[in-house]
């Protein structure tokens, strides 16, 4: 899948976790649907050069080439629906008890949606490495500083990485059979999807979208803030 329909499907699944992960008030739901969504492209930090790897120069690049030798090659370690979220969570497990270190897997989170969905945003800030960096710092500091300490980030990791992965399963390259591909490399591929087709932009992303506002407005604030506004317009009609 392209990288803005992984980024739609981890905002969708994010917002529709919602009502059953431990986040309490506004700025919370905002970092964990924020976070979900991120962690969502994760996977594809395999490839160095790639553009998600250069996001911020070579603080991703270089780690990016290690995972990537780490996970075997691109769409292989990293996409295995056992390894992937178990490595990755471990991780994100480490760095939740600390605030430095939960302030970069936030930011990187925040910097991988900002750069899958570049296409929506207006200008080209998100796009370069010192933009995406102030931009996604930032709104990580903001968001750290307004909520509780996100003990919740390595489950937004597994969910943002199991996301992907099962976007990944439906197109024509499929994900790695999990564990039995270090035996022998096979793959899972059913559906055979390609990659970038009208059937993804057109129908997928919409959909992908779609699902995420309507999330957003049954589990958070927002309805109880429109609902008296809608019934007011209503009225009036």
């Amino acid at each position: 899948m392209l990288g803005h329909s992984h980024a739609l499907s981890g905002l969708a699944t994010g917002a529709a976790t919602l009502p059953w992960v431990p986040v309490d008030g506004p700025v919370a739901q905002v970092a964990w649907v924020a976070a979900v969504g991120g962690f969502a492209m994760l996977p594809d930090l395999d490839q160095g050069g790639s553009t998600i790897a250069r996001m911020w120069g070579p603080f991703t690049d270089v780690p990016a080439g290690v995972v990537g030798t780490a996970a075997r090659g691109h769409r292989w370690g990293t996409h295995d629906a056992v390894l992937g979220p178990l490595v990755f969570g471990l991780l994100a497990y480490a760095a939740s008890w600390a605030y430095w270190s939960s302030l970069l897997v936030l930011a990187l989170a925040v910097g991988l949606t900002l750069r899958a969905l570049h296409f929506v945003i207006p200008g080209r800030a998100e796009n370069t490495v010192i933009g995406n960096l102030l931009l996604s710092w930032g709104a990580a500091w903001l968001l750290l500083e307004h909520s509780p300490s996100p003990l919740w980030l390595p489950l937004a990791v597994v969910l943002g990485t199991l996301t992907h992965i099962a976007g990944d399963f439906l197109t024509k390259e499929g994900v790695p059979v999990p564990l039995f591909w270090l035996v022998r490399r096979s793959r899972l591929a059913p559906i055979h999807l390609r990659t970038g087709t009208t059937l993804e932009k057109a129908v997928l992303a919409p959909l992908f979208l779609a699902a995420a506002v309507a999330f957003l407005y049954l589990n958070t604030g927002v309805s109880e803030l429109l609902d008296p506004l809608l019934h007011q317009i209503d009225a009036r009609g």
